[in-house]
């Protein structure tokens, strides 16, 4: 790797050093830029070729250099004749203008150490591509060195050699006097040009019909490039001393030979005896047969042989082998027309390019973009010639890498894309990119398209033409997949929509709606919800083809797997536009069914997706039940909890209650009572239940705490039953004994319930049988267990003596004992009641 880049290295070290010692201090550099040696011309090949740019403009030209150091080993004399035979051929050169001759851009510039002058760009000369390599860099450059000529490549550039020469016997009345393959040039587009004028002639009588051209005498003392190659030259020239034009059409002949034979001459010269060569030579050409010409083609195989006769006045003159059939090939005159194109008018033009597609397929590449699209693309200044140019240029593109595409044809499209005027030639351009909208999208950068190409679909969508709308609405799903989203978002979608909303064609409308269907697979699902289906319902037209349009809408967005409308969509606005526009008058019997089969499809997927969501709600009610039910069965547990505080508040009452009925009797009864109460307070089943509440609220005081509920807290049930059995629990403490009768003021309170009093009463069964006492309120009314009954009366003194209705005896446990009789007053009786028929309180 090491010694390749220092190979690289050292050569481009060699050739910048051979660029600045041939071309330092030369008038040409002031105004030219010198680049890269790239091939060698002219009499000998002594002229280095590199290419250059013009520094005012930029320019491409090639820059022709003759070193001085090839001539170091000649006396001063053959230096100069050297030197003026090689200015008289570039100022003769730079003299003559003529498409087959090399265009000089710059005249000759010396220097003390080189000639030097400017030409148009150039490839290299004839001789190096046929094999000939000297005074080129080495490493040869494979561009040259792997370089091949196309027969049509052949044919027009001989072709052009000889309308070169025609030009010069026929107009300037001169002999070139030096045809040979070093003397002509290939410049960049592949034209072959003829230069090397150092010993051309000019006629003594240029206006006699028959000119006459002097001819020196051939020297063999005189340096090699003072003489013209002997090869190519006529016999004439050596054995008679004469010369005349046809002298050049053998030396064209020559050249036919060498170019189908791989470069090699048709004789080869023993220059240190060049008169026993020419004569040997002479006597081959007059036994010439068609033996020795096999490589040439057979067409013009008896043309070459006419040029290689000896006779001069045999041979052919220049313009006669312009007009043979050899160069009536197709490619040929295709070339060929392309060079006399700034001859022609506007209609010659276009019946030319409307046959062009037609040959370009039956020419080589290199052929096509060297020669013909740099032509072509010169016709776009013309605004009328663009719609009869532009098709081959796209034709072309199409067989161009996308490098090449960028490069050669990207930067002429530029201005069309944009023009407008004529508007029947826009309009003409318009649908030509149309046709090939993927070829512009698959080759054009995303900067240009965006900035280019989408412009002038827009432009198109809005075009006044119904035609280029339809065209653009056609092609546009084409080439969707390679536009970007948001173009295709804000700027693509929009101008669809207005034009099928506001176009009066039937076709335009219809061909929108298609287009929107195609487009959807590019799209996003909420975009084609919220954007694309409502702006199906602001359609205006009934027209059964408008019609199916949008049902064909619906169906892709609703069947497609990637977007697809929601239940709520289909059941608000889908259906609801569906259902009316199926009975529109103008739908035949299949579009009806149409419709019908999309709706029904619609339908069935409504009921099942709100059906399986009704399904899912349903089971997560009914476990969002079976939680709130273990929540209240908790809420339960605190509920007995309190009460469980509740009942020994009661307890507390009741003793408080059975205190103020004995409170009147003697000390000694009301010990004794104390005392038995104390004794018979608590039964074994009473404890028993009591350390189970105990046990109970234990368990709720290490629980977890609970996390607090989001629903109402159901309100304590009223437990009459807890009430009941507290008072039971109470009067078994007076069970046997005799109750005296209470003190009682009329004015007695009991402070200790909050704005209420306490009263009791109580009623035992007789003889197994239940007592209903009525006492002016409903006999239903009261408190019954199966241990005795307790009517309520308010305005009854319930206290008073064995007469009073109210009072019965009171036996528990089977103990019969006399209930005594109580004076009362009647605010205690109602305080009593109240307290009876109070809800449970709740306490903390």
């Amino acid at each position: 790797m090491e010694s390749m880049l220092n190979k690289l290295k050292s050569t481009v070290t060699k050739v910048t050093a051979d660029v600045t010692s041939a071309v330092m201090g030369n008038p040409v550099t002031r105004e030219f830029d010198v680049g890269r040696h790239i091939a060698s011309g002219g009499n000998g090949l002594a002229w280095k070729i590199f290419n250059g740019t013009k520094k005012s403009t930029k320019q491409e030209v090639a820059v022709f250099v003759f070193d001085k150091k090839l001539i170091d080993k000649y006396q001063k004399f053959e230096k100069d004749q050297i030197i003026d035979s090689l200015k008289r051929g570039v100022q003769q050169l730079t003299r003559l203008r003529h498409p087959r001759l090399l265009t000089v851009q710059h005249p000759l510039e010396e220097s003390r150490d080189c000639l030097a002058f400017c030409t148009e760009p150039v490839f290299a000369s004839l001789a190096n591509i046929l094999g000939n390599w000297e005074n080129l860099p080495s490493p040869v450059s494979p561009d040259i060195k792997d370089y091949k000529l196309y027969d049509v490549e052949t044919k027009y550039g001989l072709l052009q050699v000889s309308e070169g020469l025609s030009f010069l016997h026929s107009s300037v009345k001169m002999v070139h006097g030096n045809v040979t393959p070093e003397n002509i040039i290939l410049n960049k587009s592949g034209a072959w040009k003829i230069m090397g004028f150092d010993f051309c002639v000019s006629s003594t009588n240029p206006s006699e019909q028959e000119p006459k051209f002097p001819c020196k005498e051939w020297d063999p003392n005189l340096p090699s490039l003072c003489l013209p190659n002997p090869e190519y030259l006529a016999p004439e020239y050596i054995l008679s001393v004469s010369c005349e034009t046809a002298s050049d059409m053998y030396s064209l002949g020559t050249v036919m030979y060498a170019v189908f034979n791989k470069g090699k001459p048709i004789f080869e010269v023993n220059k240190q005896d060049i008169y026993k060569s020419f004569s040997r030579q002479l006597d081959q050409l007059s036994r010439l047969g068609s033996s020795s010409l096999t490589n040439i083609p057979e067409e013009v195989r008896e043309h070459v042989k006419l040029l290689l006769n000896v006779t001069p006045t045999v041979r052919p003159d220049a313009d006669q082998m312009t007009k043979i059939p050899f160069f009536d090939d197709v490619g040929a005159v295709t070339l060929q027309y392309f060079d006399t194109l700034f001859q022609r008018d506007n209609l010659q033009k276009s019946q030319f390019f409307k046959g062009l597609p037609k040959v370009l397929p039956k020419l080589p590449k290199r052929v096509i973009v060297q020669r013909i699209l740099p032509c072509l693309t010169s016709e776009f200044v013309n605004p009328d010639m663009v719609p009869f140019v532009l098709p081959n240029v796209l034709l072309i593109a199409e067989e161009c890498t996308k490098e090449e595409y960028v490069k050669l044809i990207l930067p002429e499209l530029g201005p069309v894309f944009k023009q407008q005027e004529p508007i029947q030639a826009s309009n003409m351009i318009l649908l030509i990119f149309l046709q090939k909208m993927d070829l512009l999208l698959t080759k054009t950068p995303p900067d240009e398209i965006k900035n280019s190409v989408l412009p002038m679909v827009y432009r198109a969508l809005e075009a006044p033409s119904i035609q280029i709308q339809e065209l653009c609405l056609n092609i546009i799903p084409t080439f969707a997949n390679l536009i970007d989203y948001p173009s295709m978002k804000n700027a693509l979608i929009p101008r669809i929509k207005n034009a099928c909303l506001q176009t009066s064609s039937l076709a335009v409308r219809v061909n929108s709606l298609v287009c929107l269907g195609k487009i959807l697979e590019y799209l996003d699902k909420w975009f084609v919800l919220d954007d694309i289906l409502p702006f199906l319902q602001q359609i205006p037209s009934k027209e059964p083809a408008v019609l199916m349009g949008i049902l064909g809408i619906y169906k892709c967005t609703f069947t497609h797997k990637k977007l697809g409308i929601t239940k709520e969509q289909l059941a608000g606005k889908v259906l609801p536009h569906l259902i009316p526009l199926s009975i529109e008058n103008n739908l035949n019997l299949n579009q009806f069914n149409s419709f019908i089969s999309v709706i029904k499809e619609m339908l069935n997927r409504l009921e099942s997706e709100h059906k399986t969501k009704l399904e899912q709600l349903h089971i997560m009610q009914e476990q969002q039940k079976s939680l709130d039910i273990g929540n209240q069965m908790n809420a339960s547990e605190e509920t007995k909890v309190t009460n469980v505080g509740s009942q020994q508040i009661d307890k507390v009452f009741n003793s408080i209650g059975t205190d103020l009925l004995t409170g009147g009797e003697s000390e000694n009864k009301e010990d004794g009572l104390q005392n038995k109460h104390k004794r018979a307070s608590l039964t074994l089943e009473e404890k028993q239940k009591l350390a189970k509440e105990q046990e109970q609220a234990q368990k709720l005081k290490s629980q977890q705490p609970l996390k607090p509920q989001v629903h109402t807290p159901i309100a304590p049930v009223k437990q009459t039953k807890d009430l009941t059995d507290t008072l039971m629990d109470n009067m078994s403490s007076l069970t046997n004994l005799s109750v005296s009768t209470p003190k009682i003021s009329s004015s007695s309170t009991f402070t200790s319930v909050p704005s209420t009093g306490l009263g009791m009463m109580f009623s035992t069964p007789i003889d197994n049988t239940k007592r209903n006492l009525t006492n002016g309120l409903n006999a239903n009314m009261g408190f019954q267990t199966s241990g005795f009954n307790m009517p309520v009366n308010t305005n009854q003194n319930f206290f008073s003596g064995p007469s009073t209705p109210g009072v019965t005896k009171m036996t528990l446990g089977g103990t019969p004992s006399t209930l005594p009789n109580f004076n009362a007053t009647e605010e205690v009786c109602t305080d009593l009641y109240r307290y009876l028929t109070k809800p449970l309180m709740s306490f903390p």
